[in-house]
């Protein structure tokens, strides 16, 4: 068995971020169980958000953090991510990443929710793509020892500490065993539990799924943002039409050619992402349509080639000139809130177990994340992280929970829920729902996905909810042991799944990116926190 002081699981930024921050100060072996380059980052379009403009402040950043949030942001996390963001930024720019300039100053952009133009990009709207390559490619040159098809199965824990993982190699199926320091998870999101999502095939939730089945706290997954404008085009793979788009002066126009978003928000197109889904979902149901449109013929076409290259050239691909031709959008799944419960240094309730990126759920994003605050966490408390194991500080103790046993017909042999009250009142769940089409049906991922994109997805309420949380209990007591990568993805997603549907099934209100149409409006006694733990 192989040892190193830091073993990194993910190379998506926050994965290789943290592995370059690590290599000065032991070993570092990064697993990835894909190319090191194929990660959420490789496609993030929209940039990353810091406050470096003339006009623009960390506490500016900070106030529109919180507001988009909904109730919900971690103030100390948000303002350490505001506070430090310059940095991390002139750290990529170290690196080498290509940000985009305009004669001599860094350019600025707009993105929806933000009160400033502060959004940083790179290539126009290859932003994540220049930033994975680049670092990646630093990676490659360094002493960082990376090890692609090689998926982590199971977390090495003796007496509640984190002492290596077990990994797969996916080309032979042959398992091995790593030890290690210092374990960080930082393997991204799990955008595929939905049929229709902006994230690649890894993002599978393998890094929740890992922190859970170790006995790792697991928080807020019922907030799934869902991106408002996704390419819809008969028999063309999903492809993200970039906020950025809006913040430039697209316009949102529904079947019948009348723009409608002002009717749902004063801030119209540039209002928060779950208003404008939810409001691009009512329109399309309303016309009987399968799509909106996202209208920039109005803007100087070559300002729109300037800005977008990425997504002008994917849609001339398909016969569509955006100068021309308004782009038929609707919502995708796109970003996971919750997940993997840390402190502000990245700690989780198991020491020496770590987590970065999307997979960690730090408070910084609360029920709705703001646009572009997504990269910059990654390297915000990437570097956290890394500080942390050098402070030779104590293993963090997990605060004492109020613990409330989920009925048998949702929570079954695999975990009880830990609920994290700020009141005294825990709300009674509804009866799962009788009639059960979906659990008639064999698992795959086909199905995983058509039952969360139906009963867990956008617009939710406590009948589909229980029938999902159920559904996904009866197929996890059934399916087989997983024996290679693609059954231990699909493992790996239902567990995230029944963390999504039962989060959701708890929290009766309606709240940031969860709506629920039973309980439609937000109240305050649900202004806290829902977060799982397996059963011992």
């Amino acid at each position: 068995m192989r040892s190193y002081d830091y073993v990194i699981v993910g190379s998506g930024i926050a994965g290789l971020y943290a592995a370059l921050m690590a290599r000065e100060h032991g070993s570092v072996l990064v697993l990835t169980k894909g190319g090191v380059d194929e990660s959420n980052t490789k496609y993030a379009q929209g940039g990353i958000a810091a406050a470096v403009g003339p006009d623009d402040s960390p506490g500016l950043h900070l106030e529109d953090t919180l507001e988009a949030g909904a109730g919900l942001v971690d103030p100390e996390a948000a303002s350490i991510l505001t506070s430090e963001a310059a940095d991390r930024i002139a750290d990529l720019v170290r690196f080498g990443v290509p940000f985009d300039s305009v004669d001599g100053e860094v350019a600025l952009g707009r993105e929806a929710a933000h009160s400033r133009s502060r959004i940083i990009h790179a290539g126009g709207d290859s932003t994540g793509f220049h930033i994975e390559v680049t670092l990646s490619e630093v990676a490659r040159h360094s002493s960082v020892t990376i090890m692609e098809h090689s998926q982590a199965l199971d977390v090495v824990a003796e007496d509640g500490i984190a002492k290596g993982i077990v990994a797969l190699d996916a080309r032979t199926n042959v398992t091995q065993e790593f030890a290690c320091r210092h374990l960080i998870l930082a393997t991204g999101g799990c955008g595929q539990l939905y049929r229709v999502s902006t994230n690649p095939p890894v993002a599978t939730a393998d890094g929740v799924a890992l922190a859970y089945r170790s006995g790792a706290e697991v928080m807020d997954m019922e907030f799934i943002q869902f991106h408002p404008t996704a390419l819809r085009l008969p028999g063309v793979p999903v492809f993200l039409i970039s906020e950025a788009v809006r913040g430039e002066g697209a316009l949102l126009l529904n079947a019948e050619g009348e723009r409608f978003m002002p009717g749902y928000d004063d801030r119209a197109e540039l209002a928060p992402r779950d208003i404008v889904a939810r409001a691009i979902v009512t329109e399309m149901t309303r016309t009987a349509s399968d799509s909106v449109y996202l209208d920039v013929t109005h803007l100087p076409p070559e300002r729109t080639a300037a800005r977008f290259p990425q997504i002008m050239n994917y849609c001339r691909r398909y016969g569509l000139d955006i100068t021309r031709d308004r782009i038929p959008v609707s919502p995708a799944a796109h970003y996971m809130m919750g997940g993997v419960r840390t402190n502000a240094w990245g700690e989780t309730n198991i020491a020496n177990l770590y987590a970065c990126g999307e997979t960690a759920c730090t408070g910084v994003h609360g029920a709705n994340r703001l646009a572009s605050n997504s990269l910059l966490e990654t390297v915000v408390f990437a570097k956290r992280v890394i500080e942390r194991t050098l402070a030779a500080a104590p293993a963090p103790t997990s605060p004492v929970l109020d613990a409330v046993k989920l009925p048998d017909s949702l929570s079954g042999q695999h975990h009880a829920g830990i609920y994290r009250p700020e009141g005294d009142a825990m709300p009674r769940i509804g009866a799962p729902a009788r009639a059960l089409p979906f659990a008639e049906s064999p698992l795959s991922l086909a199905t995983l996905q058509a039952l969360m994109w139906e009963k867990a997805g956008i617009v939710r309420d406590g009948a589909g909810l229980a029938e999902a949380a159920l559904t996904l209990s009866m197929w996890q007591r059934s399916a087989p042991a997983p024996s290679d990568r693609p059954s231990h993805e699909l493992s790996n997603l239902l567990i995230a799944g029944r963390l999504v549907a039962e989060a959701a099934l708890i929290r009766q209100e309606s709240r940031g990116a969860h709506y629920r149409t039973d309980f439609p409006n937000t109240s305050d006694a649900w202004r806290r926190h829902t977060t799982f733990r397996r059963d011992a």
